[in-house]
């Protein structure tokens, strides 16, 4: 029977992909609490400015802070996915923890996965290269990649060049966009296009086969903020900052 969704992986696996990445989101927003959001510290100079310049109303502007912060977390979790859709391919696996994140299953192919091209410092970059160079050392027929998903532009070259002051090169490492890395995996060249034109289809799908169950509770953050503001009769930002810095100079006069 052909797939609902796309030719090279189950429609099953896809949707217990987007299954996985629906957890995440729901975890995330669930552990939003006021101490969770108040963790990072949060810049009321910033918002005071966003709030001023952008004319939005403080607590528009405390729920764009929130999703902001929601959406740090969900970051590593979209990089993810897209390990879990290529693990899905015939012939590759996940790496669970192994130091890669997709190798194929005769040791021909090794791969790290990073969601962005960006995502990387000058170190962790010189890392990577390292570690993708050891495993073409060790497993001679392999070829290694950076997978870069969101991407400048569609390539797949050789990595190399200078990292962190030094000149890198090896034969058989390589960094690639993120719809060559699917075409190369699925043998489909538009393989990306096909994931990102279904992807509403599976998550209506998906949607519709959970929407009986509980509903869960969000993020309690601006609920527990805003309680604190009926006692304190402060504004929403006067009260994010005295909770934040009320142990600055003068701060306790809020």
């Amino acid at each position: 029977m052909k797939n609902k969704y796309v030719d090279f992986i189950s429609d099953e696996h896809f949707l217990e992909c987007v299954a996985n990445l629906h957890n995440a989101y729901t975890k995330a927003k669930n552990n939003l609490t006021k101490k969770s959001f108040y963790s990072n510290k949060v810049d009321t100079v910033k918002l005071t400015f966003d709030a001023k310049f952008n004319s939005i109303d403080e607590e528009s502007l405390i729920k764009g802070e929130i999703l902001r912060q929601i959406d740090k977390s969900i970051n590593n979790s979209i990089g993810t996915f897209h390990e879990q859709i290529l693990g899905g391919i015939k012939g590759f696996e996940v790496g669970k923890l192994s130091g890669f994140d997709i190798k194929a299953n005769d040791d021909t192919l090794f791969a790290d996965i990073k969601n962005k091209h960006n995502t990387m410092n000058s170190s962790s970059a010189e890392a990577l290269f390292q570690k993708l160079a050891r495993y073409a050392d060790t497993y001679k027929k392999s070829k290694c990649y950076w997978v870069q998903i969101l991407a400048k532009s569609s390539f797949c070259e050789l990595w190399q060049g200078e990292i962190n002051g030094k000149e890198y090169s090896h034969s058989r490492v390589y960094k690639i966009s993120g719809d060559q890395f699917y075409a190369l995996l699925s043998g489909q060249q538009d393989s990306f296009y096909q994931l990102y034109k279904k992807l509403p289809l599976v998550i209506a799908d998906y949607l519709k086969s959970i929407e009986n169950t509980n509903a869960v509770n969000e993020n309690s953050a601006l609920e527990e903020i805003n309680k604190e503001t009926k006692k304190s009769k402060r504004t929403v930002l006067d009260q994010i900052t005295f909770e934040n810095y009320g142990f600055y100079l003068g701060f306790d006069k809020l």
